[in-house]
Formats: structure tokens, sequence, C-alpha cells
């Protein structure tokens, strides 16, 4: 006999007794969602190749342009200024005083006193003359290069002109540039356009300059290297050091036509060395000090050639930082000086002078 088929019906059917104590097993039967690779990427931090994790290293000691600061009259300068128009005043009265003494006691040593005293007041205004000029000339490149900027992004003809003009006077002095002053003078009527203007008053006229700065800043990182790399007191190379960045930031600053007295000198390094202490350490890693002298043995035995390398990059840091400040016009088109530009040079200084230094061990 058959029975006709049923419809299917749905039941629910709750653990038993023996099953409410089972806990099912079901992080082993579904498969677990992936994970991100953290450890991947860790492990290629590891494995990172040596001349890469240089490269970024020296990536990183380049800093961005250096600004000119903001000049303000602080309580400071009041106080400094009020100092020394006091001790100026005493030294007159002291002057005065001096000189009506050497009348009373002989008439000759007066006039000799007095004539002492006109030459003294000469000389001083002659220094304050030349100071003066001297920050005069260094807000006349912060105002060009300022204005050049403006103009560039402004791109207007009649603003660019103006740049041009000034930037023509800053530099009429100076020998790299005469030939692209001629052809700036003779493509000046053919150019329409304020910023391609000032591209090609920038290519014509400080390029030349750009590339005696670089020679500049190279061959002092080169002294600052050899001489902290042989020096054996740490006195003698913070004193080369010292007197080495002066002397740097001052050829930068002629070289681009600022030329400073001693107060725009001071001035123009206090700048380069705020700006240095503002955009970070400069500090080398020491992966970039062993891939300068090497592994083992040799980094062992030519590790004061690795600082000195090390200090004649960060001596170039202070260059490219003077560069930024002294150049009249801010890098728009042409290549801005790196810190990796300088260190084929370098590196090749420092291989030479310790295969020099390993042939008298050898023999």
């Amino acid at each position: 006999m058959t029975h006709p088929p049923r419809r299917p019906g749905a039941f629910h059917i709750g653990p038993s007794s023996e099953e409410q104590d089972f806990v099912p097993r079901a992080t082993s039967e579904i498969p677990a969602p992936p994970r991100s690779p953290r450890a991947i990427a860790d492990l290629a931090a590891v494995t990172l190749d040596p001349e890469e994790a240089a490269d970024e290293e020296l990536s990183a000691l380049d800093a961005p342009p250096a600004v000119s600061r903001k000049r303000r009259i602080g309580f400071g300068k009041i106080f400094l200024g009020a100092l020394g128009a006091l001790f100026s005043l005493a030294v007159g009265l002291a002057i005065d005083s001096l000189i009506r003494d050497l009348f009373a006691r002989a008439e000759w040593l007066g006039w000799v006193a007095a004539a002492l005293a006109v030459l003294l007041v000469v000389g001083a205004l002659g220094v304050l003359i030349r100071e003066t000029v001297g920050l005069m000339r260094l807000s006349a490149v912060d105002r060009e290069r300022r204005a050049a900027r403006a103009a560039y992004e402004a791109d207007l003809l009649p603003d660019a002109e103006v740049v041009v003009d000034g930037l023509v006077s800053l530099l009429s002095d100076r020998p790299e540039t005469t030939e692209g002053r001629a052809r700036l003078s003779s493509w000046r009527g053919d150019v329409m356009d304020g910023r391609d203007l000032i591209i090609v008053a920038e290519r014509e006229l400080l390029v030349p300059l750009d590339i005696r700065a670089r020679a500049l800043v190279l061959g002092s990182a080169k002294r600052v290297s050899v001489v902290t790399a042989v020096s054996p007191r740490a006195l003698v190379d913070v004193s080369f050091v010292f007197i080495e960045t002066l002397r740097l930031i001052r050829q930068v600053s002629e070289l681009y036509g600022a030329r400073p007295g001693a107060i725009g000198l001071v001035r123009l390094t206090r700048d380069v060395l705020a700006h240095l202490a503002v955009t970070g350490s400069i500090a080398v890693g020491d992966s970039l000090v062993q891939q300068l002298v090497g592994h083992g043995l040799a980094a062992r035995l030519s590790a004061r050639l690795g600082e000195g390398v090390v200090n004649g990059l960060l001596t170039a840091r202070v260059g490219i930082a003077a560069v930024d400040l002294c150049r009249p016009m801010p890098f728009l088109r042409a290549p801005r000086p790196r810190i990796g530009d300088f260190m084929s040079d370098l590196a090749a200084l420092q291989k030479k002078s310790e295969r020099g230094n390993r042939v008298p061990e050898e023999r």
C-alpha cells in the first residue's frame, strides 16, 4: 500500500542533556579573515639596502630653503643701544679730559692728541658708514628675493622688469654675469611674459654664480673634512670649523653681491644657525657613517676619516643655507644644491686619505 507523499516540514531539535556542555569548534571550521602584512613591512625596513638607507639619511639632511627672519625692535636691542650710547659718551668725556690735561702740560702734546682724536672720529665714521652700507645691501638682497617671488607668482611683465632691473644693478660688478647681462639686454624686447622674463634672468645671471657657489661650498667642506680627520685635538677641530664657517658665509655673500660688514656677517651667521636649529637636528645616523667608512675592521681603522666626511657634509649644509639667504632670487627653475651633490666628492676624498694612511702602516 502506497502512502501519498507528504510535504516537507521544519522541526527544531534541541540539544540533549549530554550535548549541553559541548562547545562547537567554530574557529577551526570557519577560516579566519586575512590580516594585514605588518611583519612584511617591518622585514622590508630591516632588510633595506644600505645605499638606499644612506640616501634616505642624506635626504633627511636636506633642509627647506632658509629665509631671513623679521627684524623687530625688542628690549634687548634697546638695552644694547642705550648701553652703547652711554659708553660712547664716557669715552668722549675721557678723551676730552685727556686732551685738556695734555694742553695743560704742553701745548704741542695737546695738538697731537687733538689730531689723533680727529683721526679717531674719521675712522669711526668710516666704520659706521661701511657697516650701514653692508646692512643696506643685505636688506636690498632680501627685498629683491621677496619681489622676485611675488613677481613670479603674479606673472606680470611690469613687476618682472622691475625685478630684473634691480637684479642687473645688484650684480653689475660681478664678472661672471657679463655675458649673461649682454644676452639678457638683447632679449628683453622678445620676452612678453613676466614669468618667462624672470626665468631667463635667473638662467643668465644666477646660474653662473650658483656654479661658483657650489665650488666654494665643496672646497670648504673638503677642508673641514681633511682637518677634522687628521687633527688630534677637539679644540683645533672646533676652532677651524668656526673660522671656516664664517669664511664660507662671507664668500657666498660677496659672490651674490651682498658684501656685509662685521655686523652684517654676524646677523647673517645668526640667521644661518637659527635656520639649522629650527629645521631639526644636524646629527647623522650610524648607518650613514658605516656607509662612508665601511664595516668591520675598516670602520675601526678609518673612524676618524668617517667623522671628517660627516663634518664636511654638515659644513655643506651650512653653505647651502648661506646660499639660500644670500641669493637675490629664490630657486625657481634652477636646481637647488643638495647634500647628495657633495657626497661623492667627499667620499672619494675620504677613500684617498684612507689609502694614503694605510700605505705607511703596511710598510
